[in-house]
């Protein structure tokens, strides 16, 4: 099946979102997403997995009341099949709609979605401002204090590892390493 090809999703999601912060994640969960596809045999399907991780916020921004209920229609106007409309729907489950992760890339978007911006929040804490010196130890810290970072639901994050059949710390310390390992290219996508 064909799929949106990647600058047409970069200016379709920059359509829907300006705020820097907003694109960012995206950019983040972007690139975490295809370290993933690559890390669990999905390889081949990497460059989907980093555009679904990429549009999975389409309407998060001007739309934050009907987040994942307005994707499909913003979706749809730009001509997005419909696998990539129930994958960036599928993250919502639980909380705004009741289409579940049902494929393995959709449970990792489930899953990594509210801990990479959790990551990113505790990397903004270092005297870095990196994660690329963060380790796992630091991570939980700020994990396990309810006050930091409060926005990023550690119950869908936990939910999510569990969907993986993964321990916590297993989706943690990855996600931290993806993360780490993406910072640099990340940045880059940024500045251009």
């Amino acid at each position: 099946m064909d799929h949106i090809k990647r600058e047409d999703a970069l200016a379709l999601l920059k359509k829907y979102n300006r705020d820097p912060f907003h694109v960012q994640h995206a950019y983040t969960v972007e690139a975490v997403m295809k370290r993933f596809a690559n890390e669990l045999g999905y390889g081949a399907d990497a460059e989907f997995w980093g555009i679904v991780g990429l549009l999975h916020d389409i309407d998060f921004e001007q739309f934050p009341d009907q987040h994942c209920v307005k994707a499909p229609e913003l979706l749809r106007e730009a001509g997005v099949d419909e696998e990539i409309i129930h994958a960036v729907v599928s993250h919502g489950y639980g909380i705004t709609v009741d289409v579940e992760p049902t494929h393995e890339m959709e449970k990792i978007l489930f899953a990594v979605d509210e801990l990479t911006g959790l990551i990113w929040a505790a990397a903004l804490m270092r005297p870095s401002k990196s994660c690329k010196d963060m380790e796992l130890k630091s991570l939980k810290k700020k994990y396990k204090s309810k006050g930091f970072a409060a926005g990023c639901s550690r119950d869908v994050i936990e939910d999510g590892a569990k969907r993986l059949g993964w321990e916590l710390d297993a989706l943690l310390e990855r996600t931290l390493q993806a993360m780490a390992a993406c910072e640099d290219l990340i940045n880059e996508e940024i500045e251009t």
